[in-house]
């Protein structure tokens, strides 16, 4: 048997947004119900970069690919958690140097960020050299469990460095249930065009045997 693990945020008004900026809110509106007509239906206004969700290269870079440009593929895989609940305010380099990354790898961050449903505007990111260090090793991508991949960097040098060697971000993962280890993993990015990111429901299954061609 195989166990299913949802690590994805929910969506709804007064959840954690990046910074907890009000104008990052998602505002969900029932535009008509039973007592109008016979059918129930709601309209969402968010931002892109609400929850759990997936940054395309154009995000940060002014000639970079929209969502369109990252093949579904790359966001379904083996992938790696790693535990990294002691860090208390970044993850450097150093912090990840004991787990090895290897070229190819997706690697999730599971961070304190996971262990609270209201982890506020001191969320722990990415360092920009830790960023460096999962480039060089040639990771395929990486998620995380913050709103955002970096918090204060100016340039955005987290971004920049991952995107810069092709590989992909995920922000806004739930991690806390999950242990340490291997799995495989599906992220599935709304399929909107020409956009900068995209909400993405994330699964990680453990436990699943996938038989080889």
């Amino acid at each position: 048997m195989y166990k299913v693990y949802d690590i994805s945020m929910p969506i709804y008004h007064g959840m954690v947004t990046y910074k907890n900026k009000p104008e990052k809110q998602p505002n969900i509106r029932v535009v008509q119900d039973f007592n109008q007509t016979s059918a129930y239906e709601s309209r969402i206004d968010m931002d892109m970069h609400t929850g759990t969700h997936v940054d395309s290269p154009l995000h940060m870079l002014p000639n970079g690919g929209t969502m369109e440009s990252i093949p579904i593929e790359r966001l379904v895989g083996p992938c790696r958690v790693l535990d990294l609940t002691e860090a208390q305010d970044k993850i450097t380099r150093a912090d990840l140097e004991r787990f090895a990354p290897k070229k190819g790898d997706f690697l999730l961050l599971k961070t304190r960020n996971s262990l609270t449903d209201d982890f506020g505007s001191g969320f722990v990111f990415l360092a920009g050299d830790g960023a460096e260090y999962l480039a060089e090793a040639g990771v395929r991508g990486v998620g995380i469990d913050a709103p955002g991949v970096e918090r204060d960097q100016s340039g955005h040098p987290t971004h920049k460095a991952l995107f810069g060697v092709d590989s992909v971000i995920v922000e806004g993962l739930r991690l806390g249930e999950v242990p340490e280890g291997n799995y495989f993993m599906v992220i599935a990015p709304i399929k909107v065009l020409e956009t900068e990111a995209a909400p993405a429901r994330a699964l990680l299954f453990s436990g699943l045997t996938v038989e080889s061609e």
